[in-house]
Parts: structure tokens; sequence; C-alpha cells
């Protein structure tokens, strides 16, 4: 088996663990390959008892089969991991070093039990959509795509913005607002949920539309098909905006022309057979949970 490790950091709480993860690997005669910043992270804090490579690069990782990646943290290393993987179709099977964890579904003391599940094949591959984004200025190199959201907001303490929205070329409404979001089905529950947006399972082909803090008070989050392009004409009183996919920031003005549609390749999560989104948003959500009983 050929495992990518991927990871951003590393602090106390999470060395054994880590080393947990390591001395498994190495039991299991894995053959390992490591995110080289992260590699960089760990050292001396982290004993690696064989050889591992080292990849730094996407079309490094091209040419190496990887079967599974591994993503130590929470949700926004496997953000972050997402823009090295891009259309190999790796696997990622995401460890839960981090807080709620939706994607990073693997909790730190099952790590030992999902490798087992993971060598005697009893688990699925989620296929996960994406979204891209076409912009009329050079804008986030080549990782022009996002699993989670695309976002344009006002800066800092400045005053609303204003996003014309059309979608597949139709005008649909002018957000008078602190921003925008378009998330994926993936994204519902990270920044569109905390903003009001409906949650959505991840088999939905849709995009999810959100206005962040709308002045306009009659607006609501939409749900529409992911076959749709989404594009925007953004104006306001300060000079640059801010323009997000996932985790990565970019400035933009008033000059940009901005559309979002699906993007061409997706990513794959596994899920262990026994995990399942609705048992996911029950246990991090504690849907059904009575907490008067606490008082």
């Amino acid at each position: 088996m050929k495992v990518l490790i991927y990871g951003k950091s590393i602090i106390g709480s999470q060395l054994e663990s880590v080393q947990l993860l390591f001395d498994l690997l190495n039991s299991e005669e894995a053959q390992v390959y490591i995110y080289e910043p992260y590699l960089k992270e760990i050292a001396g804090f982290i004993n690696i008892r064989t050889p591992v490579g080292k990849i730094n690069h996407y079309e490094e990782l091209r040419e190496k089969n990887i079967d599974f990646a591994f993503t130590l943290g929470g949700d926004g290393t496997i953000l972050s991991a997402v823009t090295l993987i891009r259309d190999t179709g790796i696997p990622i099977m995401g460890i839960n070093l981090g807080r709620l964890g939706f994607l990073a579904s693997i909790e730190e003391k099952r790590i030992d039990q999902a490798l087992q599940m993971l060598k005697q094949k009893r688990f699925r591959l989620e296929n996960r959509s994406m979204l891209y984004l076409d912009s009329s200025k050079p804008i986030f190199g080549e990782n022009l795509f996002a699993l989670n959201d695309f976002t344009v907001l006002k800066r800092d303490n400045s005053s609303m913005i204003i996003i014309h929205t059309y979608i597949n070329g139709e005008f649909l409404t002018s957000y008078w607002a602190d921003g925008l979001i378009v998330s994926t089905p993936t994204g519902s529950t990270g920044y569109s949920l905390s903003c009001g947006g409906p949650i959505v399972f991840p088999r939905s082909k849709d995009f999810i539309i959100t206005p962040v803090a709308p002045h306009n008070l009659n607006v609501r989050p939409l749900v529409i098909s992911d076959d749709s392009v989404i594009s925007f004409e953004i104006e306001g009183r300060t000079e640059n905006f801010l323009c997000t996919l996932d985790s990565r920031w970019e400035l933009i003005t008033q000059d940009f022309k901005l559309s979002v549609r699906k993007c061409d390749f997706g990513i794959q999560l596994v899920q262990l057979q026994e995990m399942s989104f609705s048992k996911t948003m029950r246990n991090k959500l504690m849907w059904g949970h009575d907490t008067r009983k606490n008082y």
C-alpha cells in the first residue's frame, strides 16, 4: 500500500496520535510519502523508522500511484490537501486532530481501527463535487477550484458592497450585503451554514447561494442546480474587495468579472462502512440530544 501523509502543523497534544499512525504504517510495511513541509514540521518530534519519500508538488504526486492520502488535522487540512491532490483521484481519509470535523471524520482514538477497516476493504469512496472560478484577470494561480465555497466579501470595516448576480446570463438580483457565499453541498456545513444557509446532502447536485449580513432583508439563501453558471459584478465605496476559494484569499477590484461553475473534477473521501452523512450530522450537531437533562 502506498500512502501520502499530509498535514500543516503539529502541536504537543497530537504527537501520540501521529506517532501511532506512523508505527501502524510501519508494521503494515506501507510505502509512505510525506508532504515535505509537514515532514519538516514533525522532524525531531516523530520517530519515523523506515525511509519515506517526499512530495512537494502536484506533478510529483501524479507520478507515484498513491493508494490513499491521510490528512492529519481538521477540515481545513483537507481543504489545503485538495490543492495538492487535484484531479489525481487519490482518495482522502481525514484523521481529525482538530475540533468539529465534518470532513475529517476519523477520530484520533480510532486510527488503529480505521487502518484495519481500510486493509479489510470495509469502506466506500464518496465523490464530492467542487466548484471552479473563472476570472477576467489572473487570480489564485492554478488553484481555481474549491471543495467548500467561493466568497466575495467587503474588507475590514468598510461599508457594505453590492453584488449584481446572474444565473446563466439572466439577472437574478443585486445583493446589498457584507458579502456573498456560493457553496457546494460539501461546503453547506461550513461558512454558509453559519450565515443561515441550508444543510445539503453531499450527493445533491446543487450550489447554495447565501448572502452574508444582507441589508435587503427579504433575500434568502437559494439552492440551484450545479449545472448553472453564476456570474458577478461587484461595486462598493472601497477600492478592494476580498475573494476567497476555501481558505485561500486574494484582493480584487470592481474591474474583475467573476463567474462560478462546477469543476470538471471532484475528490473522493474515504468513508468507513459504519459512517454516513446523517450519522455525522447527528454526532457533530447533537441532533436529537436533550441537553435539558444537564441542568
